[in-house]
């Protein structure tokens, strides 16, 4: 799928587009699907600077490597392989930096890894790194029933927490509350604020995870206890203007991340200690993973239209032929 200006859904054209032979230090991977993400939303519609046009969009795939560039170590051609910081995954082959891939271990599917590698080591460094969840913790997760909240709301209760979220739609707090959720508010129908505050007695919360921006701001607040944690890492409804830094001192001496997955995984050992910790969690069955939704990668703009219209639960992939 290329992109040659920024726009809708339909600014992407399925076309021919040879990403070459590898480079030295990439990889050339025959895909067998790609992940969905709105990273790849924000890369289409300009809210992120696209490097150059054309481009491929997509950050996020699995498949087996056919090539392998001049200095690569650790990789070979068979080799099954994952990866979240590539560039153009919206296509049968691409080529990826082998710095950014990790080998898909025994017992996850390319499909499970393809979907999982962005949303799921988010889930990773939210709850393990920018804020240490465990037992007496009370956390609130915004879009509880989307991919990283599903991911989110299991490994968070894993880990001992009471665990809150929000979702859209019945049907969607019923999917969040399988996936491990203690509490889980429709925001349509109810005020999530005055529901964590009658849930926790008042206490409120330690931390808020929010990727809806706009919509949930600055609500979520006052959803958190004295001194608790806000963490921003997206902004599916649109982007926080006017960010207003003396708010977080009349509401409790809060504190205030903007975290991104690329920040934590800047170097190799970080990366593989959350693409270790995410198959592990995965394969001991604490974190249950299930696609919702596959479209063909011809079709990603139908797939960005139902993703940008919060049509989508859980994890959506591209498959590819």
């Amino acid at each position: 799928m290329v992109i040659d200006a920024i726009g809708g859904p339909d600014a992407m054209q399925w076309r021919p587009h040879d990403p070459g032979a590898p480079k030295a230090g990439e990889l050339r991977v025959r895909q067998s699907a790609a992940g969905l993400n709105f990273i790849d939303v924000y890369f289409r519609n300009g809210t992120y600077k696209a490097p150059s046009f054309p481009f491929v969009p997509g950050k996020e795939g699995a498949g087996v490597v056919v090539a392998v560039g001049s200095g690569v170590e650790g990789f070979a051609e068979g080799d099954r392989v994952a990866y979240s910081g590539a560039n153009g995954t919206y296509a049968e082959e691409v080529n990826v930096g082998a710095a950014v891939a990790v080998r898909i271990p025994d017992g996850i599917s390319d499909e499970v890894a393809a979907g999982i590698m962005l949303k799921g080591m988010t889930a990773e460094y939210l709850l393990r790194r920018t804020f240490p969840v465990g037992p007496g913790h009370t956390i609130l997760i915004h879009a509880a029933a989307g991919g990283v909240g599903l991911i989110a709301g299991q490994w968070a209760k894993y880990l001992g927490a009471t665990v809150i979220g929000t979702a859209g739609s019945d049907d969607k707090v019923r999917l969040a509350l399988e996936h491990g959720y203690d509490h889980v508010v429709n925001y349509r129908t109810e005020n999530f604020v005055e529901r964590v505050t009658e849930i926790t007695g008042g206490a409120k919360c330690d931390v808020v995870y929010d990727s809806v921006g706009r919509d949930t701001y600055p609500a979520s607040l006052d959803c958190l206890k004295r001194r608790g944690l806000f963490v921003s890492f997206g902004q599916s409804s649109g982007t926080i203007e006017n960010f207003d830094l003396a708010l977080l001192n009349q509401k409790g001496s809060l504190y205030v991340t903007r975290p991104s997955l690329f920040g934590y995984t800047a170097n190799r050992a970080e990366l593989e200690e959350s693409a270790n910790a995410l198959f592990d969690v995965v394969r001991s069955g604490a974190v249950k993973i299930r696609i919702d939704q596959r479209y063909p990668v011809s079709e990603a703009a139908r797939a960005h239209e139902d993703l940008e219209g919060r049509r989508t639960t859980g994890i959506s992939i591209l498959t590819i032929a």
